[in-house]
């Protein structure tokens, strides 16, 4: 199962660091390898968001996630897309960004940085819609029950989340931007709040509009789930719906991975090392959201979807927050790994109490029975 689920990431690290050394030495493979741990302590709770949405979509489109989304993941958005960004605000030509990026790695990751307002604006609203959108739901099961009731009530009222996010993009142009970067950040962060609602309305109404198949045939559709004790039929999304839940899917990807891609300059400026480091961070992180829907772990832990999504929203809060003020990079990695471990620990002291109250209740006190059989002839 370890090999099957990380193979992929296994192959890339090695590719990764054998590139690495060819590059630059023993040096570019100590960098990238830090980097690529970097990278998997910050998503980590991009991982488990992630396992949630794929849960939906069937074999094939998972297979496609772990293939062809990884082509983009590391190619488009840790190697072209910050090109892509220094050649915009620069106002450079897509080889003049590729030369300054190879040949002067410290003014390029200046560019990059003097971007990121902007940048922050469209990951920040984009993670923080996906985090009301789920506080703002009312659920069965919830993690932190005192503040999440409350939440699910005020959700009730249509469009909230867009009204909240839309508030607090404004406030973060008004108080936490550059002032010569007030307008770049209001429209990055609209460019953001439309992505999200455009992708994410898109892949619901295919998958409500009869796209989703009943998957009842195929190895992984009829093996038990983990922990589940049975087999388990599901809908799984395939065609348009999956499609759109794959560009979903990316575009969180590509929120997550601004902020490390820019926290990157801190350990090195050369744009090489940084695309193979977070490259094979993020194929770990892939090959973990695919051990995560395989092994049912979501399911058997319930309360880590719950922590996943706060960290998504303390680093959205993070991210707006990092306009102004520096954002140390093991804050950002410590907040989620610290609600996704909490999360888990929850999960596990609920499973031992479910596991106790059933143990009591299809077994008497052994106290109550030993006086009884005590009298027994």
């Amino acid at each position: 199962m370890i090999l099957r689920t990380f193979g992929w990431a296994f192959g890339v690290t090695a590719v990764g660091l054998l590139l690495s050394f060819g590059y630059g030495g023993a040096d570019a493979v100590a960098v990238a390898a830090i980097l690529g741990v970097l990278e998997v302590s910050l998503s980590f709770d991009n991982a488990v968001v992630n396992a949630t949405v794929l849960d939906r979509m069937s074999p094939l489109w998972q297979k496609i996630f772990l293939s062809v989304g990884i082509v983009i993941a590391v190619f488009g958005m840790r190697l072209l897309f910050p090109l892509i960004i220094v050649g915009v605000t620069a106002s450079l030509s897509p080889s003049d960004a590729v030369y300054l990026a190879l040949n002067d790695g410290q003014r390029y990751g200046e560019l990059l940085r003097e971007a990121h307002p902007a940048i922050a604006a469209f990951g920040g609203i984009f993670l923080l819609l996906l985090f009301l959108d789920f506080v703002f739901e009312e659920r069965e099961i919830a993690w932190l029950g005192w503040v999440e009731r409350p939440l699910a009530r005020i959700g009730k009222l249509d469009q909230v989340s867009v009204v909240v996010g839309a508030l607090t993009l404004i406030f973060a142009a008004e108080f936490l931007a550059p002032a010569d970067k007030v307008r770049s950040v209001l429209l990055s962060g609209m460019i953001g709040l439309v992505t999200y609602l455009l992708v994410n309305g898109l892949g619901e109404l295919f998958e409500a509009g009869g796209d989703p198949v009943q998957d009842g045939a195929g190895e992984d559709a009829a093996a038990p789930a983990a922990g589940s004790g049975g087999t388990r039929a599901m809908v799984k999304a395939t065609g348009r719906a999956a499609f759109f839940l794959f560009l979903y899917l990316e575009v969180l990807d590509a929120s997550f991975s601004f902020d490390g891609v820019i926290g990157a300059f801190a350990v090195t400026s050369d744009p090489v090392v940084i695309a193979i480091g977070l490259g094979i961070g993020a194929m770990y992180i892939r090959s973990l959201t695919v051990y995560l829907v395989r092994q049912g772990t979501l399911k058997d832990y319930v309360y880590l979807d719950s922590g996943a999504h706060w960290a998504i929203g303390a680093l959205a809060v993070l991210l707006f927050v990092s306009m102004k003020y520096d954002v140390p990079q093991i804050v950002t990695g410590l907040i989620g790994i610290g609600f996704i471990a909490g999360a888990f620990l929850s999960s596990v002291s609920r499973n031992r109490r479910l596991a106790a109250e059933a143990a009591g209740g299809l077994r008497p006190d052994l106290e109550t029975i030993a006086p009884h059989e005590a009298a027994r002839p």
